[in-house]
């Protein structure tokens, strides 16, 4: 079908051949003026209808804009394969190198063909790039990270996953002539899930017993998620040697996919030397969705220098690359990133910062530092003779996530858990100066537990004279991967083991009177699933255990925070 506005012509539900004869459907929306222009293609598990608004922006700039239902999706023919399982890897790889050459040769297309998305279409976008169709001249990724792991760490991300897998499940179970009863309103689907269902299959065990109508059509794979959960099946690391094309990657310090920057620096030192000078990278006080563009995330105000148009984002970057539009992209440094504090964007040449001093502050207490009102302290003194921090970790009773509507990340006030016991606080004093924090914090952890396996969190916070205490970072280590995912193996109980727990990137200006707390405990749920502490496989396993935990900060074990400082005098 076709419709046209005073600017925009749009073709719905046109066919694109693959080369096994199964035909996929796209919309393909143009400026009704005469000419050919560069073709700009999002292929989507979602309803290609939703991403009609950003569409026809970027086609009243100049493009002809393909929006495509994946295999199996939507208006598209064939059966769907999840990002999540390795034969997707192969299958759109070769569909999206088929789209890309049928974009190219569409009669409005200038032969140049770019990619635009973000989350699952990244993941796509990427996929296709390594297949390197020769029409394909530019990438824009948004919030996709190289490899599976970088986001879950080897363990499952059971919040967001699960409400994904019920949402799309249910699309997909009537698309199959199942009776979910919500699927043409995902509204409906999502209101259902958090209101009704959420708590309970949130806290089902074990997970490998889901009823087979607990997440409609994606209960199956689901399972064989649960099996895969620490294989790294994306590894776009890997592809980055046969991504010929310069890229944009834009990310948000808040995005659970934050690791998008290792895209970029993948490409800049491991893709086709001609390339790497050429990739750029956009890194804002945002979360997952291009929604969260905006000056306002969880509950900071980042000022109006954060508010970015998605639409603005790409269409510059594609004027750039596939126009050749002299925009000043081509004169400004490669990496752009929003300083939170200042409020304000700053180029930098590379990630982190070389320039960045390794400050070293180490953890401290006299045996009591559960809560914020304990004795836990930070300093850059190093520690000598001091008793362990204790505490209990019950997975009946988890330290609970503090999530956004959607279980996606954002800045929190931490006041909600502050009275828990099984929550350790480590508190510097106020600051006497200004203090910028700018790269890849990380905490080296001294810890013991008396079981076969568990889990260390650590949170870095800022603490506001006030006493509002906002989450900056977290990581997450699971014992069992503490040598890598590749190689996991139990601890010996009662022995002390030194765990690295990378927090993630950051830039922010603290001012005079902040504090910095470093948080620690064992759980973060449902941001990722509980460890039953006992060593079995987390699927299967029934039994929920109790682990007795220990925090060292001696002499012989020096547990510490190691911050990226920049333009510190002290």
């Amino acid at each position: 079908m076709l419709a046209s506005s005073d600017s925009v012509t749009v073709a719905s539900g046109v066919a694109v051949p693959m080369r096994d004869g199964t035909v996929l459907r796209a919309d393909v929306y143009h400026p009704s003026r005469p000419g050919r222009f560069p073709a700009l293609v999002r292929r989507t598990p979602y309803r290609r209808e939703g991403w009609a608004g950003y569409a026809r922006q970027l086609a009243a700039r100049g493009y002809l804009v393909v929006v495509q239902d994946l295999r199996g999706r939507g208006g598209s023919a064939g059966a769907f394969t999840w990002s999540f399982a390795e034969a997707a890897q192969t299958i759109e790889a070769e569909d999206g190198y088929d789209t890309v050459e049928w974009a190219a040769a569409h009669e409005r297309s200038s032969g140049k063909v770019g990619t635009w998305g973000h989350s699952y279409d990244a993941w796509a976008a990427l996929r296709l790039a390594g297949a390197q169709p020769p029409s394909l001249g530019a990438l824009h990724v948004t919030g996709m990270s190289p490899r599976m792991l970088d986001p879950t760490r080897g363990i499952l991300d059971l919040g967001r996953r699960m409400e994904w897998c019920y949402a799309l499940g249910a699309d997909i179970s009537g698309r199959r002539g199942g009776r979910s009863g919500l699927v043409e309103d995902d509204a409906a689907v999502l209101s259902r899930w958090r209101d009704h269902e959420r708590g309970k299959w949130l806290w089902y065990l074990p997970l490998a017993d889901l009823p087979p109508d607990a997440l409609f059509g994606l209960t199956g794979p689901f399972a064989q998620f649960l099996r895969d959960v620490d294989r790294e099946l994306w590894a776009f690391d890997r592809v980055h040697p046969r991504i010929d094309v310069p890229a944009c990657f834009v990310t948000g310090w808040w995005d659970r996919f934050n690791g998008t920057i290792g895209n970029y620096t993948g490409l800049a030192e491991h893709g086709p030397r001609r390339h790497r000078g050429a990739h750029r990278l956009v890194v804002g006080p945002w979360s997952h969705s291009p929604a969260t563009f905006t000056r306002r995330l969880g509950t900071l105000d980042h000022g109006p220098a954060a508010e970015e148009s998605y639409v603005d984002l790409v269409a510059r970057w594609y004027d750039h690359a596939l126009k050749d539009i002299d925009n000043g992209l081509a004169d400004e440094p490669p990496i752009r990133i929003f300083v939170i504090g200042r409020n304000e964007w700053r180029f930098e040449h590379e990630w982190p910062p070389a320039r960045a001093e390794q400050r070293v502050l180490y953890l401290h207490s006299r045996g009591d530092a559960a809560t914020p009102f304990g004795d836990g302290t930070l300093s850059r003194e190093e520690p000598a003779a001091e008793p362990p921090d204790r505490y209990e970790y019950d997975p009946r009773d988890p330290v609970m996530s503090i999530m956004l509507p959607d279980a996606h990340l954002a800045p929190s006030d931490q006041a909600v858990n502050d009275h828990r016991s099984d929550k350790l606080c480590y508190a510097g004093e106020p600051l006497a100066e200004e203090l910028e924090i700018t790269g890849e914090p990380e905490v080296r952890l001294w810890a013991v537990t008396d079981g076969p396996d568990t889990d260390w969190v650590a949170r870095l916070i800022v603490v506001r004279p006030d006493g509002t205490a906002i989450d900056l970072v977290s990581g997450i280590v699971r014992a069992r991967y503490r040598d890598g995912y590749e190689k996991p193996s139990l601890v010996a109980p009662g022995e002390p083991c030194e765990y690295r727990i990378p927090l993630g990137p950051i830039s922010v200006v603290l001012p005079p009177g902040h504090r910095l707390r470093l948080d620690v405990t064992s759980s973060d749920f449902p941001n990722f699933d509980r460890n039953h502490n006992t060593g079995a496989d987390f699927a299967t396993d029934p039994v929920l255990r109790r682990a007795a935990q220990q925090i060292l900060h001696n002499a012989e074990h020096p547990s510490r925070l190691v911050l990226p400082v920049i333009g510190s005098r002290s």
